[in-house]
């Protein structure tokens, strides 16, 4: 499955910047960041295993 949205603002991941990346807790889920919450350091939550990010 590819990601293609902001799990925190669910913006598309088109733009410089975006990152996507596995969790760093449990590496079981992908997650994608836009560059906008990259930068603003909002908030993320693992739907896999609850853990919080930035």
């Amino acid at each position: 499955m590819e990601v293609e949205f902001c799990i925190s603002c669910g913006k598309g991941l088109n733009e410089e910047g975006s990152v996507i990346f596995k969790c760093p807790n449990c590496g079981e889920y992908t997650i994608g960041r836009c560059r906008s919450c990259r930068e603003m350091g909002v908030k993320y939550k693992c739907p896999k295993c609850g853990f919080e990010g930035p």
